[in-house]
């Protein structure tokens, strides 16, 4: 529901800056039309990314409840004004759409729509979506548009910072990709050097074993009961990989579901006990919670290989608009003061760096025998 127009520089800039934000395409999307509804007083404000089958990869509605959206049904096709705006990349204002030409009809369930402002997203010569608005709040002029020339010269300006944003979103979503895969590359690495020199001593100590078996039955039995003990860190390494290499299901199941299945996995993987508790945190910006789960993964990676703990305890709780992650443990510990010799052996670098990328907080809290605890604050959207 529209509380009445924002006007002046103030609520543009805050706009722009909304914008501007590093966050993922879809994210960027919704910024723009919430902030585009809002300035210009419109009841509705959609948004579409076109693909490349006469449909839209992307569409984004502000002013639909989630009800009516699901009520709709599909996502629309390119065809009537939306067609217009991306095919002849021109605006449309319009003092009533469903009596224009080009008007095809919508869906039974799909609100009424009256006075039309649309703009195409353009990138250069590329069209990169339709932003339109529907339904202006104030008097209408006889059988003329709400919307005015300086709306849609308003409407113009976001139109041209949305394409800004949505080509830094490109960016960032891909600098992503490449980053994960880096990740993926490292972990790989990793796992063929530590499982690589697992399987060496094990069979070196299976031959030893062997042997041994008639001359000295008692040093048999040792070497044998090595090379299980050189097998089951080798499962543990294998164990630890698959779950760090295990595509995250934050899209689908949100940060608070996927750390508790990943620890639920870690605690069957290792003999230390691993436990989890979250409780009152709401959904986060996606690079927040993808930044929170990768800090959580790096500092029980730590606490399970290098710290000696035999429990481990992560918790996620909310902080005013934001979360906190702690993952603490009650192992070796090390001195604080030596970090700039130990923080990039045991991650400390990337966890810092990730919390700061999102604009959040890290603190490590450990000593000599004391354990550790790291904590990671985030400030939400």
């Amino acid at each position: 529901m529209s509380h009445g127009p924002r006007s002046g520089l103030g609520a543009v800039s805050s706009a722009l800056l909304a914008m501007s934000r590093p966050l993922e395409v879809r994210d960027v999307l919704k910024t723009i039309v919430a902030s585009a509804r809002e300035l210009l007083d419109a009841q509705y404000a959609a948004l579409g990314v076109p693909d490349d089958h006469g449909g839209f990869a992307q569409f984004v509605v502000d002013g639909v409840s989630d009800e009516q959206w699901k009520a709709i049904g599909p996502l629309p096709r390119r065809h009537g004004i939306l067609a217009a705006m991306l095919d002849e990349a021109a605006p449309q204002r319009l003092a009533d759409v469903r009596k224009d030409p080009r008007f095809e009809g919508w869906p039974s369930a799909h609100p009424d729509l009256a006075d039309f402002l649309g703009l195409p997203i353009r990138d250069g010569d590329e069209v990169m979506g339709a932003l339109f608005l529907a339904n202006k709040n104030c008097p209408k002029p006889e059988g003329g548009c709400g919307f005015t020339t300086d709306d849609e010269e308003l409407l113009g300006i976001l139109a041209q910072h949305a394409a800004i944003a949505l080509t830094n979103a490109r960016l960032y979503e891909r600098s992503r990709e490449l980053t994960i895969a880096e990740e993926r590359s490292r972990l790989a690495h990793e796992l063929h050097d530590a499982v690589s020199q697992q399987l060496f001593s094990l069979r070196l100590t299976a031959q030893a074993a062997a042997a041994l078996v008639d001359r000295d039955p008692a040093r048999a039995k040792g070497e044998l009961q090595q090379v299980a003990a050189l097998a089951a860190e080798a499962a543990d390494e294998l164990r630890a990989a698959v779950v760090e290499l295990r595509p995250a299901a934050l899209d689908e199941d949100g940060l608070l579901a996927t750390l508790r299945t990943q620890i639920q996995v870690l605690d069957r993987a290792h003999s230390a006990r691993v436990t989890f508790a979250g409780h009152g945190v709401k959904a986060l910006p996606a690079a927040q919670e993808e930044a929170m789960l990768r800090v959580a993964q790096e500092a029980l990676h730590n606490a399970l290989r290098h710290s000696g703990a035999e429990h481990v305890d992560v918790a996620l709780s909310r902080r005013g608009t934001g979360a906190v992650l702690r993952v603490t443990d009650d192992g070796g510990g090390f001195d604080p003061r030596t970090v700039r010799r130990a923080g990039r052996h045991l991650g400390l670098v990337s966890m810092r760096d990730r919390a700061n990328g999102v604009g959040g907080r890290l603190t490590v809290r450990s000593a000599p025998g004391k354990g550790t605890t790291i904590e990671m604050e985030v400030p939400g959207g």
